[in-house]
């Protein structure tokens, strides 16, 4: 691991295997084991496990596939919580930061445990498409492989980074053809800074999708930030107004979907992008001019890092299980 900046820079690699179909996994009394069956929708590659971890009686594991949404071979990473063994589980999707990949949530946060309790479980994706080669695509901690910034880019050079589109079409729709233990209909979503502007953008995009939203330390107004600017020139190009569709807090102006589950964000005091990047009180402020219920918790002493995420992430997974399982 790697600390840039204080943002958690995660380079672990997994070799990829073999895919030749669909695995749907069988719970066999100890564990969940795989055969191969054939998905029947478009020529999809289905994903392979490559790493498994048992935590809280449940289970981590790690899948890679081909994605053609992001034309490149992906991983996701799954913690099936021990209820699982029984009945179908609904999700919460997390999203993670800059530099990240999907591993960090599960190797860092402790989510696990009270997703176990819950009987939710954890589905984490990547940050970006990787292996493309794309030029340029290394040379910044904060722009291209590890910064997806969840949309759709529209500049020709970046055309694989459609991350709006994988998260909320391609993902979906892998999880419910290939594994039966999860009830993909009933779906919360959560994430940490950049993941964080994901989640709350992804949500507000798709009114009904997610039962419940939250968000750590999120880049709330990205349009008006140094990150956010970076990222939207790169992948959207100069046009202001085209960013505004994955602002967050331009979105929540105008958002017409449910309101009768609030909006969770957790931002540290002691956190350095606090001011200059995150900015979560915008926000709030346009969220009230809207009549979208928020609730902005400032805690005191906590920064940007998973120390932070992995003390409140109990109370997010608790935010969640309230709209999942009412």
């Amino acid at each position: 691991m790697l600390f840039i900046r204080g943002v958690d820079r995660d380079t672990t690699s997994a070799a990829a295997g073999a895919i030749d179909g669909i695995e749907s996994p069988i719970w066999n009394g100890h564990r969940w084991s795989h055969t191969i069956c054939h998905f029947s929708g478009e020529n999809m590659e289905h994903p392979v496990e490559i790493a498994s971890n048992k935590q809280f009686d449940g289970f981590n594991r790690r899948y890679r596939y081909e994605s053609q949404t992001l034309g490149c071979s992906t991983t996701f990473t799954i913690y099936f919580p021990p209820a699982a063994a029984k009945k179908k589980v609904p999700i919460l999707y997390y999203l993670s930061g800059l530099t990240c990949t999907d591993e960090n949530v599960i190797q860092k946060s402790g989510i696990q445990r009270p997703a176990a309790e819950k009987g939710i479980a954890i589905v984490a994706p990547d940050t970006s498409p990787r292996g493309l080669n794309i030029e340029g695509e290394a040379d910044s901690w904060d722009f291209g492989v590890g910064a997806g910034f969840y949309l759709n880019a529209t500049q020709e050079k970046w055309k694989n980074w459609k991350m709006y589109d994988y998260i909320t079409k391609e993902l979906p729709e892998v999880l419910k053809a290939n594994f039966s233990e999860l009830d993909t209909s009933t779906a919360s979503i959560t994430g940490h800074s950049m993941g964080g502007h994901g989640a709350l953008t992804l949500y507000l995009k798709n009114p009904g999708m997610y039962k419940s939203v939250s968000a750590f330390a999120p880049i709330s107004n990205p349009s008006v930030v140094p990150w956010g600017k970076k990222a939207f020139t790169g992948y959207l190009g100069e046009d202001k107004s085209a960013w505004e569709a994955y602002d967050a807090t331009c979105l929540v102006k105008d958002y017409k979907g449910q309101t009768n589950s609030e909006i969770l964000i957790d931002q540290g005091d002691s956190d350095p992008y606090h001011n200059e990047q995150l900015q979560p009180e915008n926000f709030k402020k346009a969220a009230e001019a809207g009549g979208v219920p928020v609730n902005l918790r400032i805690q005191c002493g906590y920064d940007h890092s998973y120390y932070f995420v992995s003390t409140f992430v109990p109370d997010h997974v608790s935010h969640h299980a309230k709209a999942l399982q009412s």
